[in-house]
C-alpha cells in the first residue's frame, strides 16, 4: 500500500489522544474521521485533529477512503465493532483487551484467521526498550535458562476514576478490574517472556473499593511456564500512587530487574545498566523522563503501520492477544475455587 492511508479512531475518550497524536506524528497517514456516540466530544476531538467527526458507527463501514480504524471504546465494544471492521474490509487496531470475556475474544479470533484485514491489539510494553532488550537476551539465551519471573504493578485508582465513566469496574461492560484493564500489559509481558503457560493459580479480590466497583481491585498470581520457570505475578489499583511497574527474570548466568523503567543486569557480584526510558516531550517541549504507561503507543502504531503497508502480519495479532485473555479468564476460575474451597472449610478463632 503506496497511497496515503486513510485512518479513523472510535472512541473520543482519554487513550485516543494518545493514538491521534501518534498518527498526526507518521508520514502518509491521514486522520480522517472521529467517532464518538457524544456527538458533542467527537466535534470536540475532530476539531483538534483537524478531521471530520460522527457519532454513528455504521456510518465508517463503507468508508472508502478509510483503511485503518483504531478501536479506543470501552472494552465490551472492542470484539463486536472489530468483527464488524474486518468484514467490511478494514485494517483494525485495537485497544486492550481484545474482548471484554473469553467468548467474544474467540469469536474476534476466528473471524480475524479469516480476514484479508490485519488485526492489532495494543501491548505497547512490547516495545518499551527494556521489553526488547530482554526478549533479546532471551532468544539469544545470552544468559542461560531462565528460572523464575515475576511482575508487580501496584497503582492506584480513586472511586472517581470509575464513577466518571460507569462502563468500568463493571463485569458486563469492562470485564473485570486491575487484571484486564491496567495490569494486562504486564501480565502480557511475564507469557511473552516466558512462553507457553502450563497453569496459572491464584486469587482477584476486592480491597480497597468494594462500595464503587464490582470487579477486582487486587490479584496475584502463581505462574508454572512449560520450559520449567516458575512466575510470580501481583497487581492492585489500592496503592496511593501510580509506581513503575516492577519486573525482574532470574537465570542461570544472571539477573535483569527493570525499576524506575530502567532495566539492571545483575551479574557477579555487581549490577550494570542496560537500558534508561527515552526522553520525550511534555506539552510544554520540556523533557521529560517515561511516564509509567504509553510511551511505546508511537512505536507500536508505527509498527502496524508499516506492517499495513507491507502486507506482513503484525506481531501482536490476535493469537498473541488471546493468550493473556485466557490467563486471565483462568486466574479468576482459579480465584472462584480457592473461594469456594476456603468456604467450606471450619472458622478457626
Amino acid at each position: 500500500m503506496r497511497d496515503p492511508i486513510g485512518a479513523a479512531i472510535v472512541g473520543a475518550g482519554a487513550i485516543s489522544t494518545v493514538h491521534a497524536e501518534s498518527l498526526a506524528k507518521l508520514n502518509g497517514v491521514h486522520l480522517k474521521l472521529i467517532v464518538d456516540i457524544d456527538p458533542v466530544r467527537a466535534a470536540q476531538a475532530a476539531e483538534k485533529y483537524h478531521c471530520e467527526a460522527a457519532s454513528d458507527f455504521q456510518t465508517l463501514l463503507n468508508r472508502e477512503d478509510i483503511q485503518v480504524v483504531h478501536l479506543c471504546t470501552p472494552h465490551h465494544l472492542h470484539a463486536g465493532m472489530a468483527i464488524d471492521l474486518l468484514r467490511s474490509g478494514k485494517h483494525v487496531l485495537t485497544e486492550k483487551p481484545m474482548a471484554h470475556h473469553l467468548h467474544a475474544a474467540e469469536a474476534l479470533l476466528r473471524e480475524a484467521s479469516q480476514s484479508p484485514a490485519q488485526l492489532g491489539i495494543t501491548f505497547q510494553n512490547r516495545y518499551n526498550a527494556s521489553s526488547r532488550a530482554i526478549r533479546e537476551m532471551i532468544d539469544k539465551g545470552t544468559l542461560g535458562r531462565l528460572l523464575g519471573l515475576k511482575g508487580i504493578v501496584t497503582w492506584s485508582r480513586e472511586p472517581s476514576y470509575y464513577t466518571s465513566s460507569p462502563w468500568r469496574g463493571s463485569w458486563a461492560t469492562e470485564g473485570g478490574g486491575v487484571l484486564i484493564n491496567q495490569a494486562i500489559h504486564t501480565l502480557d509481558l511475564l507469557q511473552w517472556f516466558g512462553g507457553e503457560v502450563a497453569s496459572i493459580e491464584g486469587s482477584a479480590t476486592t480491597d480497597a473499593l468494594g462500595d464503587t466497583i464490582e470487579v477486582e481491585d487486587t490479584a496475584h498470581a502463581h505462574i508454572r511456564f512449560t520450559n520449567g520457570a516458575r512466575g510470580l505475578f501481583y497487581a492492585t489499583n489500592a496503592y496511593v500512587s501510580n509506581s513503575p511497574v516492577e519486573l525482574e527474570l532470574v537465570f542461570e548466568q544472571g539477573v535483569l530487574r527493570q525499576r524506575n523503567d530502567c532495566l539492571h543486569l545483575v551479574q557477579h557480584g555487581s549490577e550494570t545498566l542496560l537500558c534508561e526510558p527515552p526522553a520525550t516531550l511534555d506539552e510544554q517541549g520540556l523533557i521529560t523522563g517515561k511516564s509509567y504507561w504509553g510511551i511505546s503507543h508511537q512505536l507500536l502504531i508505527e509498527d502496524f503501520y508499516d506492517h499495513v503497508r507491507s502486507g506482513t502480519r503484525f506481531p501482536v495479532h490476535a493469537e498473541e492477544g488471546i493468550k493473556t485473555m485466557r490467563l486471565i479468564t483462568d486466574l479468576y476460575a482459579s480465584s472462584q475455587a480457592q473461594a469456594d474451597r476456603m468456604s467450606s472449610r471450619p472458622i478457626y478463632s
